[in-house]
């Protein structure tokens, strides 16, 4: 039907499949075990693809690490990447020489811009009991006009990031994460300066739902022109509009339809990316993302010549202390610090009395 408020059902892969302004989405959830003396795992790593462990093996993945899990120094250009970490903690180390270690329901948002060098580290800290890890990570595209603007990043602590709460007519709870985008009365951080979602029209919305058992919960229409996509990944069912889903799966919804969604009996969680498309050229390859294919040679060669301003570190995987809490020292020397008891509001995903 030319009204039906779905537009298709998607599989989830890794990654996620996204639309314009989205490049990517990626859900890592891994069980780590407890840490050894250099913040790996204390675990045999027999049987990995150090470098390229991407299979999962025993619930977990070592990633392009070596010794501890993540993405060592790796160079981006012409995007943005969101990082949401919902359990656990990243190491961040970059070639502007700021630093940050942020986790347990934070959020980063770097520009990548011109060029930029970093590394996210996933340290196991806890030597006596195992290390969960659970993260969003979305790469946002930047338009033409803001490609080769200065790196920036800005950290979204857990406790300045806004939460709605609905409840439907029986009093069951919808929980709404308000990372990017406006919802009832919720006022989020502002985004980066040159973000696409710093500008007003552009419809950028950055959710995270969580919904109790059998809830119901309306996500309210906007514009036409905007995509939307809800990618269910969490529950044993959930209802959207009026197709039922019994496995995880990605939903296109159209911007202008209110969409009803009803969780099934052990509740559901749900992340919604929504946007006005940019409607610019994409060309990518790798950690490139910009317009023309010249473009993307002109980013090789500028990272060989500059290594977009060097590596400040002296490894490629550098973890900060272990007595190290959550923090963030950004490149102009300012530092932000978080006290754990700040973070009351429990990580998505978990519940009272749960790590």
């Amino acid at each position: 039907m030319s009204d039906d408020p779905v537009l298709a059902v998607l599989p989830l892969g890794f990654p996620w499949q996204t639309f314009d302004p989205f490049l990517f989405c990626v859900h890592h959830d891994d069980a780590y075990p407890a840490g050894n003396e250099k913040f790996g795992p204390a675990a045999s790593l027999a049987g990995r693809d150090i470098g390229q462990d991407f299979a999962g093996k025993d619930g977990w993945r070592m990633y392009h690490g070596e010794t501890v899990p993540g993405f060592p120094q790796h160079p981006h250009r012409g995007f943005e990447t969101v990082t949401i970490v919902r359990r656990g903690l990243i190491d961040h180390s970059d070639s502007l020489g700021a630093a940050a270690r942020f986790g347990r329901g934070d959020v980063q948002w770097l520009t990548a811009g011109k060029g930029i060098v970093h590394s996210e580290m996933f340290p196991l800290l806890d030597s006596k009991a195992p290390n969960p890890l659970e993260l969003f990570q979305i790469w946002l595209n930047l338009p033409r006009a803001s490609k080769m603007v200065n790196p920036y990043f800005s950290m979204l602590w857990d406790h300045t990031i806004p939460r709605h709460v609905a409840r439907d007519d029986a009093g069951r709870t919808t929980e709404v994460t308000v990372i990017a985008g406006k919802l009832g009365d919720t006022r989020v951080q502002p985004p980066p300066p040159d973000s696409w979602a710093a500008r007003a029209d552009s419809d950028v919305a950055i959710w995270s739902i969580k919904m109790a058992p059998n809830a119901e919960w309306t996500l309210p229409a906007t514009h036409a022109t905007t995509n939307r996509t809800l990618y269910f990944f969490r529950g044993g069912a959930v209802k959207v509009a009026d197709r039922s889903l019994a496995k995880h799966a990605g939903v296109r919804v159209r911007g202008n339809a209110d969409v009803r969604i009803v969780a099934g009996a052990d509740g559901a969680e749900l992340l919604l990316l929504q946007g006005k498309p940019i409607g610019e050229p994409v060309v990518s390859y790798g950690p490139f993302v910009m317009n023309t294919p010249k473009e993307i040679e002109q980013a090789f060669q500028d990272y060989r010549r500059t290594q977009f301003g060097g590596w400040p570190w002296p490894v490629d995987d550098p973890v900060h202390a272990g007595g190290e809490g959550r923090f963030a020292r950004h490149a102009d020397g300012r530092i932000e610090k978080v006290e754990e008891a700040q973070s009351s509001i429990m990580p998505l995903g978990s519940s009272a009395g749960s790590v």
